[in-house]
C-alpha cells in the first residue's frame, strides 16, 4: 500500500511540476483524484484510523496556504495540491513539506528580484539593488509595476519541499521503502 501512495504523490506532485511551470496552472484533474485516493488508500489499509489520518493531513495542507490564498498571493491549485500531500501523506509529512517550501519558495522569489532587477547583467546593478543608493523616487514605481507582473510558480516550491522531506524521511528510516 505504501508504494502506491508514494507512487501517487510523485504523479500528482511531477505533473503539477511540469503544469505549473508550463502554465502556471495545477490542475484538479490532478489534484482531486490525489485527494480522493489519499481518503481511499489509507482508510482501506487502516479503517477509520486511516480515514482520519488522511483527513487531518487533507485539512492541514489546506488550511497552511488558505491564508495566502485568500490574500491573493496564491492560487488555488497550490492549495489543492498542499491538501494532496497531506491526504496521501499525514500531517507530519505536510507539515514538513510547508517549511521547505517555505524556503525554497523564498530562495526563488530572491532569484526572480535580483534577476527582474538586473542584478546578474553587471557589477554595478548590485549597488542599484539597495532603493537608497540609487537616488530616484521613479525607480520604486518601476518596481512595483514589474513586481505585479511577475509570478512564483509556487508548485515548484512544494514539488522541492516533497522531496526534501521524502528524502529525509527515507534516511531517516521514518518511511518504509
Amino acid at each position: 500500500m505504501t508504494v502506491v501512495i508514494i507512487a501517487v504523490l510523485g504523479i500528482a506532485v511531477g505533473v503539477s511540476l511540469i503544469t505549473d511551470l508550463s502554465s502556471r496552472r495545477i490542475l484538479n484533474i490532478i489534484t482531486f483524484p490525489a485527494i480522493l485516493l489519499g481518503f481511499i488508500l489509507h482508510t482501506a489499509s487502516a479503517g477509520l484510523e486511516g480515514f482520519f489520518f488522511s483527513g487531518t493531513g487533507f485539512l492541514v495542507g489546506l488550511g497552511l496556504l488558505l491564508i495566502p490564498f485568500f490574500l491573493g498571493g496564491m492560487g488555488a491549485g497550490d492549495v489543492k495540491l498542499m491538501a494532496a500531500v497531506g491526504a496521501l501523506m499525514g500531517t507530519g509529512f505536510v507539515l514538513s513539506v510547508f517549511l521547505f517550501a517555505g524556503i525554497t519558495g523564498g530562495l526563488m522569489a530572491l532569484y526572480m528580484i535580483a534577476r527582474d532587477r538586473g542584478a546578474f547583467t553587471s557589477a554595478a546593478s548590485i549597488i542599484y539593488a539597495v532603493p537608497l543608493l540609487k537616488g530616484t523616487a521613479g525607480s520604486f514605481k518601476a518596481f512595483r509595476s514589474r513586481a505585479k507582473k511577475t509570478t512564483l510558480p509556487y508548485g515548484v516550491a512544494i514539488a522541492a519541499g516533497t522531496i526534501i522531506t521524502f528524502a529525509g524521511s527515507v534516511i531517516g528510516g521514518v518511511l518504509p521503502v
